[in-house]
């Protein structure tokens, strides 16, 4: 991977178990790593670990739904390295206000206890934290960072959509339109800077335990929730991926093995959107 060394690679959400591995291999092929997150102790963990291994990285603290944050980071960064050359938006969530209790609405519900949150009862902030932090929290790097690559070579934009994005999850509407966003927003992203050589695609993970779903799929015990077993069974491969899992893509979409390739959307997922239940 010669043509990365020496890039300067801005990882958002970079604290986080998936992205802290997508920043650990990017240093590997040669890159210079920027570790942005809102906590900026985590951020900065992830570059002693990756510098302990050999590697070039900083940990700088970024809140990307505030465009003076960002800019304050892009400064820090440019100090540092130079101008970004790879951009991965890895910030990202869900949020209980913009999730029903239950996977079907039935007539009951209506007047069922409080402690189940129907389609009526969401939260339109909780709804709006979800589109912000996933959508307008991809936007505003991208309009911050993307301005670097305008006239270089070999820059690309790497999205975070998710399983959710072909096919919408029961119980989180806000989290799966939100990822929806962002397949169409890679599309668009891509046709817009093409004319400046700026690539831009997304990865969509299937089912990883992260720090924000594992009480959702698992027990304290470490047994599968009914849930947990219900995305085993619909996953032909029939396991969780590994953060590992996306480090193929997340290096043939980086490199110059992929230099045709603009405006796609990659499922990782263990065959997951294949398979209809059937």
């Amino acid at each position: 991977m010669e043509s990365l060394k020496n890039k300067v690679a801005v990882i958002t959400g970079g604290g986080g178990v998936l992205c802290s591995t997508m920043a650990q291999h990017l240093s590997k092929l040669g890159c210079k790593v920027a570790i942005l997150d809102l906590n900026k102790s985590n951020a900065e963990k992830v570059a002693e670990e990756i510098k302990a291994q050999g590697g070039d990285a900083i940990g700088v603290e970024a809140n990307v739904l505030v465009k003076d944050s960002l800019v304050k980071a892009k400064e820090e960064i440019h100090k540092a390295y130079g101008t970004c050359d790879i951009l991965v938006n890895g910030a990202g969530g869900n949020h209980p206000k913009g999730t029903t209790s239950k996977t079907h609405f039935e007539a009951g519900d209506l007047e069922a206890s409080e402690d189940i949150t129907t389609f009526f009862d969401l939260d339109p902030k909780g709804i709006k934290f979800v589109f912000d932090l996933n959508f307008i929290g991809t936007l505003l790097p991208c309009q911050i960072f993307a301005e670097d690559m305008v006239g270089k070579s070999g820059c690309t934009i790497i999205n975070i959509s998710s399983m959710n994005a072909f096919t919408p999850l029961t119980k989180i509407p806000a989290y799966s339109g939100a990822k929806a966003a962002i397949s169409n927003f890679t599309q668009w992203m891509a046709v817009h800077f093409s004319k400046v050589g700026i690539r831009v695609n997304a990865l969509a993970p299937g089912f990883f335990l992260t720090d924000q779903n594992r009480r959702l799929l698992t027990e304290e015990s470490g047994e599968l929730t009914a849930r947990g077993n219900t995305i085993i069974e619909h996953t032909p491969m029939g396991k969780f991926g590994e953060p590992e899992d996306l480090l193929g893509t997340l290096e043939w979409l980086v490199g110059s093995g992929s230099s045709f390739v603009t405006g796609v959307t990659i499922p990782i997922d263990g065959g997951f959107s294949a398979f209809s239940g059937v």
